[in-house]
């Protein structure tokens, strides 16, 4: 019985160094701090690109003062923090709550320029100078994401600090929209689909008017309604480019690019 006793008492020992132990390490070093102390420990987390360090503090100053100047920045801060580090999903989750329970916020033309940012420089976009991939064969979603927010902040804000490198980002954006379409209408051409080919090339005249690459569209369109034999819309297109582009490059080179052999990727 002594013996029995003397093991439980020992076990009974054990568990509780286990559990003070446990107790120890889960003891938050922020515990009591104020809003400001935690707050400037969340910029200084910023400031040395601590990102996960900055993220933990800034959601417990949200979570334990979430009324006040510094829960609304806490937000904002989040929101950057996640895009700086690549998590741009809890980055618009940022952003949209912020919106959601701030509409009227002095800085909401900033989160408006920041969603933009989002999808315009995705962290697939670093590898494109290595494949040499065009932004407009990429997924046209972000471009288009990127392309509403920035626009947004245009309209609402034209007064904004951000508001003259958006314009810039979304003349970049149109083009590059517009040149992602003819590629998808390339691509129908090519494998014979030539009603898809010409419906998609017509889009980028209609609603693209003035980018370069409409002068592509629309050899495209020349191209599939002769495929068609639709005479008529053939010409129609071909006049439109020879108004526009009486020196069409195309007449010449057809859709294939003439390739740069000094460029290195082209040795390979």
């Amino acid at each position: 019985m002594a013996r029995r006793a003397l093991t439980a008492i020992a076990v009974f020992c054990l568990a509780l160094a286990a559990g003070c132990s446990s107790t120890k390490g889960d003891v938050d070093p922020t515990a009591g701090w104020s809003a400001e102390r935690l707050y400037q420990q969340a910029r200084d987390d910023m400031s040395g690109g601590r990102w996960t360090d900055a993220r933990r503090n800034l959601e417990a100053l949200e979570a334990r003062y979430p009324f006040g100047i510094y829960a609304q920045q806490a937000l904002i801060d989040q929101a950057y923090v996640n895009w700086k580090d690549e998590e741009p999903e809890q980055a618009r989750a940022s952003i949209d709550r912020f919106m959601q329970q701030y509409p009227n916020h002095p800085g909401t033309d900033y989160m408006l320029y920041l969603k933009g940012m989002l999808t315009f420089t995705p962290p697939s976009a670093v590898l494109s100078n290595i494949t040499r991939q065009d932004p407009a064969e990429r997924d046209p979603k972000g471009l288009r994401a990127s392309y509403e927010a920035f626009n947004d902040l245009i309209k609402r804000y034209p007064d904004s600090r951000y508001t003259p490198d958006a314009r810039k980002r979304v003349a970049w954006l149109v083009n590059t929209i517009a040149e992602n379409e003819v590629h998808v209408a390339e691509y129908y051409y090519r494998r014979g689909a030539y009603v898809a080919a010409a419906n998609r090339a017509q889009t980028v005249v209609t609603d693209f008017e003035g980018a370069p690459i409409v002068e592509k569209a629309l050899y495209l369109m020349v191209l599939s309604y002769d495929k068609l034999h639709l005479d008529t819309l053939r010409d129609d297109a071909k006049r439109v480019l020879d108004q526009n582009f009486p020196d069409s490059k195309y007449y010449t080179q057809g859709l294939d690019a003439p390739v740069n052999y000094w460029n290195p990727i082209n040795w390979f």
